[in-house]
Formats: structure tokens, C-alpha cells, sequence
């Protein structure tokens, strides 16, 4: 699990919690993710549901 953290993050689980602005990059980005996700599931309804 830490490599793979190392890995998403470019940094290690032990700094993300002891640097609060590692926890806020990191959260951010998580954020963008999840919009970026919601956006592309919602197009790809709407694409099936003209489809139909």
C-alpha cells in the first residue's frame, strides 16, 4: 500500500500525514478525479440514453 501511495502521490503515506499541505494537495487532486469521473460517467449515460 505505501509503494502504491508512493507511486499516485510522488511521496510516502508517513509524509502525506505529517504535512498538511501534502494532505491538501493530495485531497485536491482526489477531488478533481472524482469530477472528472462524475463528467465522463454522465456523458457516457446520456450517449446510451440518446442511443436508445
Amino acid at each position: 500500500m505505501e509503494q502504491a501511495f508512493r507511486n499516485a502521490h510522488g511521496f510516502g503515506i508517513n509524509e502525506y500525514q505529517n504535512d498538511p499541505g501534502k494532505i491538501i494537495e493530495v485531497e485536491q487532486r482526489r477531488d478533481m478525479d472524482y469530477n472528472d469521473s462524475q463528467r465522463i460517467v454522465s456523458q457516457l449515460e446520456r450517449q446510451v440514453h440518446r442511443d436508445i
